[in-house]
């Protein structure tokens, strides 16, 4: 019998589950397909934002919409177009309900849990397949999947050592490709991380004006340290470029970012004689509040263009 066996809702930065179906099997082969859910969850963020995953008996299929996934595990016989319609009702639903300040601050799992309530009916409706009333949703379904097929997932790539590193990163239009990465959106902008931009920008002018202050001096006394000049004005473009890494998306941008407070935190070491503490600690810490807002500000997965 073709059937929906369970959902979840999950939030593709980290994997964190924030809600799903409590009634799961205990069987062996659901077992083992809720170790899949696991291990697709740590991966949400390198792959498109619809798949499907075959595993035997039975199929695990998600979508991904503005930061947070909608996985669901059915029979292998169960229609596709049903699976993704069912999955767009799950994301539609969570959308409205939670707000997208609430999602990105979770921090316990399955802190949405009551959202089963709302799984568990969705779930009955499309477990009956006759009593269904969502044709004109169908139809339009049937025709984005068409147009943009789910990427397959194969066992044995979700089991590799290095996860889908190997896969081709080019752009995802339904080819079963990974979108290109240099393109791919962030989630949008919070109140913390426009307070961070704006710090960053006043810390890099205040650096600026140093420097240009520091290069007056070196010009009036020859003794000045040309070595101060140098910490302004890499304190400046340190400042400028963790703005850059929040508005932007890039490759290794976390890394970056840690790489740059780094050199934030250097420039003030070499700049002690010149600051007082209170500078100093404000530097520092703004640098730290706006490195923790670009790790925050994860790429969004894509919004579906199905049903509109």
């Amino acid at each position: 019998m073709s059937m929906i066996l369970s959902a979840s809702v999950v939030r593709v930065r980290d994997g964190l589950p924030l809600s799903a179906s409590t009634d799961y099997d205990q069987s062996t082969g659901m077992q083992e397909c809720r170790k899949y859910f696991k291990m697709l969850s740590k991966k949400l963020s390198q792959l498109p934002d619809r798949c499907t995953l075959k595993t035997g008996q039975y199929n695990i299929n998600f979508i991904s919409s503005l930061g947070v996934s909608y996985m669901m595990l059915c029979t292998e016989n169960y229609p596709s177009v049903l699976a993704f319609c069912f999955l767009d009702e799950l994301q539609k639903e969570f959308i409205t309900t939670y707000n997208m300040m609430k999602t990105n601050t979770a921090v316990r799992p399955y802190c949405f849990i009551e959202f089963d309530n709302f799984i568990q009916r969705t779930k009955q409706r499309y477990n009956n397949t006759r009593s269904l009333s969502t044709k004109m949703n169908l139809a339009d379904m049937q025709t984005e999947i068409k147009l943009r097929p789910p990427y397959q997932i194969s066992v044995s790539e979700l089991g590799s050592a290095n996860g889908f590193t190997h896969l081709s990163v080019a752009e995802y239009k339904g080819t079963g490709k990974i979108s290109a990465a240099p393109h791919q959106r962030l989630e949008p902008v919070t109140l913390p991380g426009i307070v961070s931009f704006v710090l960053s920008l006043l810390c890099g002018a205040l650096n600026l004006i140093r420097g240009f202050h520091a290069i007056e001096s070196l010009l009036q006394n020859e003794g000045e340290d040309f070595s101060y000049v140098i910490a302004f004005f890499l304190g400046t473009a340190a400042c400028l470029y963790q703005c850059y890494l929040f508005v932007y998306y890039t490759g290794w941008r976390n890394a970056k970012s840690f790489l740059t407070f780094g050199l934030i935190c250097l420039c003030n070491m070499y700049l002690y004689e010149l600051r007082n503490l209170w500078q100093l600690f404000f530097h520092v810490t703004v640098g730290a509040f706006s490195t923790l807002q670009i790790r925050l500000r994860q790429p969004q997965g894509k919004s579906p263009d199905y049903n509109v």
